[in-house]
């Protein structure tokens, strides 16, 4: 794509400047300046977490900023809400396409305008028109693709004289021919002057597509120009942490001591569900076996998956050589496998009951089916409360009054308690203090020692350095790279997740 029609003159399509948010103590956003022009397609990528999501939401109104001020157009605005983010040209294209499948394209396209109905068809045909587009506004929506779907939802923000479109990962569904196809539309809103924060994790789009791109690390851009200045590389150095150390790891050798393989605790074989394809792994006993991958490359649902709570699509999963495919979450438990969810919210914790009753309540039927060993509970609850350092006034406070990182250190007692073999862990320190994170780090190292096999699952690359063994990465669904030993870096793992990893090949 050509270069953007910054001529040094121009007045900002969208100015930002200064803006910074934090929620609570998490300072999510540390003074964002950023000029988007007419035309720009301005590639935003970053880690999870970087702040993306949170800058676009204040863009739409979503989120109030804590400094800073915003221009449209030269002309400061307050887009105190959604609607005053419409009203100043701001549309938000979603991920998922939101469409009334009865409707047709064109009813959807018109829902909620007060104009009537024959002046918005005559707009919407000169708009399309102009376009170039091929699209008949009398199909109806569940008969299109999700790439149609996303030009409904494209010509909604149009109609309504956007001139600042947000693409939130609008290629994560789409079939080659659909990218392609999408690719072309957005050639269109460029050439007419419309102005594209374009969201992604593949790193080869920010080529195809952008005619800027920016940077997002821990709520601050780290690096912004014209996409004619990077390459692949300069990317990825762009998204890694400063200062991280790159510690040489050595590889743990899964053999008994007379050599012979080590049977693995957890096998998958050719394993499909939804948002994953064909994974293969094995974790062994004693081994951290790290799962990394951006938002969406499909490693929560592969984790839910073999848990039993979600539909097998294909393959096998194996535990201590037992198949355990698609058996019920309470079997699986008895045989040895737990899972701790990422949302300890929702799936975690039963917030309004005390500790005892959350760290007790996967395994009451080892107490009695009817009645409760009180004096059992009490006591195995008093030992995970010492050994897990869980600051509590006692064993009867209610969940909900802990703080995060205690909160955390309850969903994981609760989860040892079944005495597991093997333990999948997903984001286990997320939206915790520093003190309780090197907490979680001691319970996972000495699961390790225990010969427990450890699947952890983490968006913090360095966090899955620091403590694994060897580490698969994840990208569109599939396993894409296994690291192990010393090729464990912050840099492979980030280069992998993004999709761009190229195997060094050694010198002769």
């Amino acid at each position: 794509m050509g270069s953007s029609n910054n001529d040094g003159n121009q007045i900002p399509a969208i100015s930002i400047k200064g803006i910074s948010k934090s929620f609570a103590s998490n300072v999510v956003l540390r003074e964002i300046n950023l000029d988007v022009f007419e035309g720009d397609v301005v590639a935003l990528i970053g880690g999870n977490g970087a702040g993306k999501s949170t800058l676009m939401k204040i863009l739409m109104g979503i989120y109030q900023p804590d400094g800073g001020e915003i221009s449209i157009s030269g002309k400061r605005v307050n887009l105190s809400t959604p609607s005053a983010a419409l009203a100043n040209g701001i549309y938000l294209v979603p991920q998922e396409p939101m469409l009334f499948p009865n409707m047709t394209v064109e009813e959807n396209i018109v829902l909620g305008f007060k104009e009537k109905r024959s002046e918005l068809h005559v707009r919407l045909e000169a708009l399309i028109e102009n376009l170039g587009w091929d699209l008949k506004l009398d199909r109806k929506a569940e008969s299109l693709s999700i790439a149609e779907q996303q030009l409904v939802e494209i010509l909604r923000g149009l109609l309504r004289n956007s001139k600042i479109l947000i693409l939130d990962e609008p290629t994560s569904a789409l079939t080659f021919n659909e990218i392609e196809s999408l690719f072309r539309i957005i050639t269109d809103l460029h050439s007419n002057g419309i102005s594209i924060f374009y969201i992604t994790h593949r790193l080869t789009e920010v080529f195809d597509i952008a005619t800027r791109v920016v940077i997002l690390r821990d709520g601050q851009i780290t690096m912004e120009g014209s996409v004619s200045q990077f390459n692949q590389e300069m990317l990825i150095q762009g998204l890694l942490p400063t200062n991280y150390e790159r510690a040489a790891k050595k590889e743990k050798v899964c053999k008994n001591i007379d050599g012979s393989a080590i049977m693995p605790l957890l096998e998958v074989k050719n394993f499909s569900g939804y948002g994953f394809t064909s994974i293969n792994l094995k974790v062994y006993p004693g081994e951290i076996l790290g799962l990394a991958g951006v938002v969406g490359a499909g490693r929560t649902e592969f984790a839910v998956t073999v848990f039993g709570k979600d539909v097998v699509k294909n393959g096998n999963v194996l535990l201590c050589g037992e198949d355990i495919t698609g058996k019920k979450c309470s079997t699986i438990i008895e045989k040895g496998l737990i899972y701790v969810p990422e949302d300890r919210h929702l799936n975690g914790i039963y917030s309004i009951s005390d500790v005892e009753a959350n760290v007790t309540s996967g395994i009451l039927g080892n107490f009695n089916k009817f009645f409760v060993d009180r004096k059992k509970a009490n006591a195995l609850t008093d030992d995970y409360i010492k050994d897990f350092r869980i600051k509590v006034t006692g064993r009867d406070q209610l969940t909900a009054s802990l703080s995060g990182g205690n909160q955390q250190k309850v969903v994981l007692a609760k989860a040892l308690a079944t005495n597991p073999k093997v333990v999948i862990l997903d984001e286990p320190t997320r939206g915790i203090d520093a003190g309780a994170r090197g907490d979680v780090y001691r319970i996972i190292n000495e699961l390790r020692e225990q010969g427990v096999a450890v699947v952890l699952i983490s968006s913090d690359i360095e966090e899955v350095v620091e403590l694994s063994d060897r580490v698969a990465t994840m990208y569109q669904g599939r396993i894409n790279h296994t690291f192990r030993g010393e090729s464990i870096t912050v840099d492979n793992l980030m280069s992998a997740s993004f999709g761009v990893y190229k195997e060094e090949v050694p010198h002769e």
